[in-house]
This record gives C-alpha cells, sequence and structure tokens, in this order.
C-alpha cells in the first residue's frame, strides 16, 4: 500500500478521533500516543518503562494494550465507526525498550473489517495481532 494512501480522510474528524484516543485515561495511563493515523492505518508509539513484568520484559497486557489502541485509532479514524469484535494476538519476542504498533485495514466487506497490527522494537517484530471490527451506527455506541 502507497504511504500516501488516504482513503475517506477528513482531516478534522481525523484529527478529533487522535485527539480523543491520545487523551484517553488509558492510553494516559500507559503513556501510548498516536503518532499518525487515518482511515485504516495506524502508528502508535509507547515506552515501556513501568510496564514490565516479573521477569524484566513488557507485560504482555501492555504489548496488547498498544496493539489495541492502534487496531482502534486505524478502524475509527475516518467517517464509519467500528468496534472489536474479534482479536487474535501472537506474542513472537520480548521486549524491554520503546514499542512501535503499525496497523492496516487487510480487508473490508462493508461490515466487517479486518486488521493487522504489527508491534515492533527497532527493527525485530515483537507480536502480531490480528482483529475483527463491525460497522456501528453513532446511536448504537
Amino acid at each position: 500500500m502507497p504511504s500516501d494512501y488516504q482513503p475517506d480522510y477528513i482531516p478534522s474528524l481525523a484529527e478529533e478521533r487522535i485527539s480523543a484516543f491520545n487523551q484517553s485515561e488509558f492510553a494516559q495511563l500507559l503513556g501510548m500516543q498516536i503518532t499518525e493515523a487515518y482511515d485504516g492505518f495506524a502508528r502508535v508509539v509507547m515506552n515501556s518503562s513501568g510496564k514490565k513484568n516479573a521477569q524484566g520484559v513488557v507485560h504482555g497486557g501492555a504489548i496488547f494494550a498498544l496493539a489495541d489502541q492502534a487496531f482502534g485509532i486505524a478502524a475509527n479514524s475516518g467517517a464509519v465507526q467500528r468496534v472489536a469484535v474479534s482479536i487474535h494476538i501472537q506474542y513472537i519476542a520480548p521486549a524491554a525498550g520503546t514499542l512501535v504498533a503499525f496497523a492496516h485495514r487487510v480487508a473490508d466487506n462493508g461490515r466487517y473489517s479486518v486488521f493487522r497490527v504489527m508491534v515492533y522494537e527497532d527493527e525485530r517484530i515483537i507480536a502480531e495481532f490480528d482483529g475483527v471490527a463491525i460497522q456501528v451506527t453513532p446511536s448504537a455506541l
């Protein structure tokens, strides 16, 4: 996918949603920051400080939360609102530094969308997350 591909991009709507996601209590608690997002794509960064388990590596729940944040904003940066219905994550390697999650939509049938999120520490893959979202009307939220 070309890096400038931005379907259904509405700058004011995307900026409003990015701000809301970045300012959510949970995102602030974990220090997650959306650095780029548009309909079907997102890049989210999180430092691992304060998020390590007893073995000294990033807790799986923190990795999951980062991937879920990227999935959520990629699914909701355009005109259509979506909620998750199914998620699967595979942890590939432990991490101890700054993590970056890249989410992109890989399929869409008009009602359901499939997203793939890859979590990296530098160039190393830490986790792969697949999520399915369903389109909802604003009144259903």
